[in-house]
């Protein structure tokens, strides 16, 4: 199984707030966010994990190259591009996960490590039983512009909605395990000219995907500079 990290943002948020390093190099209770998906990561046996960092911020990419000289173990694939948009960073990731079940968040998801254990357990069992993905989901709504998510009581989800309705539980927590399959889903979107990934979501719906909901206590993104106590706090929790 291969993983991916969208490390690609500018991060235009945290430096007008005040947050000097890139995005990726913040540290949450001293290990930056880059380096600390990447450890879960291999942890959790991960063959491969393609990494997307922009042009904009050299040192993100002096960052990747240098903990793939420390971690010789840590097959990373690395590409440097600067893309307008996170479903652009995820087509130019493409052609080093359609050969494998994949798991693919952005660099600011912060959840708990047990709980991402489960998930990806949980994804291999899904795959086993015929579904194209598993899709990680909380109920926990801390979001600027929340994805809602249908599902039926097995958790099985019907679609992904931007307005909330009450049998709506959950919204997506940004972290998306998929099969190869899904690409089909992800160059349609692009040749229509789409950008956002919920609108990818969507689609895989509208293919005919078969999609699990996997529950987590509790995601977080950091978009702001007060964000990083937030997750800070909920990692030591």
């Amino acid at each position: 199984m291969k993983f991916a990290i969208i490390a690609a943002g500018e991060g235009s948020r945290l430096a007008q707030e005040g947050v000097a390093l890139p995005k990726p190099l913040v540290r949450l209770n001293s290990e930056p966010m880059v380096e600390r998906l990447l450890r879960i990561f291999f942890e959790n046996e991960a063959e491969e994990v393609a990494v997307i960092v922009n042009q904009l911020h050299p040192s993100t990419e002096a960052f990747v190259r240098r903990l793939m000289e420390e971690h010789p173990d840590w097959h990373i694939r690395l590409v440097v591009q600067t893309t307008p948009s996170s479903m652009h960073s995820f087509a130019a990731l493409a052609p080093y996960l359609s050969d494998a079940p994949f798991c693919l968040t952005t660099v600011d998801t912060i959840f708990r490590e047990d709980d991402f254990r489960t998930y990806i357990a949980a994804f291999r069992t899904a795959l086993a039983e015929g579904f194209d993905g598993a899709m990680a989901v909380t109920d926990f709504i801390d979001d600027e512009s929340p994805l809602y998510i249908g599902t039926d009581e097995a958790m099985n989800i019907d679609g992904f909605y931007d307005v909330r309705e009450p049998r709506f539980r959950f919204i997506s927590g940004g972290i998306y395990a998929l099969t190869p399959r899904a690409f089909d889903t992800l160059h349609r979107c692009m040749a229509e000219g789409q950008s956002r990934m919920r609108n990818f979501q969507r689609g895989l719906i509208a293919d005919g995907l078969r999609l699990k909901a996997h529950l987590f206590t509790k995601i977080l993104d950091v978009d702001h500079a007060a964000d990083i106590v937030k997750a800070e706090t909920f990692l030591r929790s």
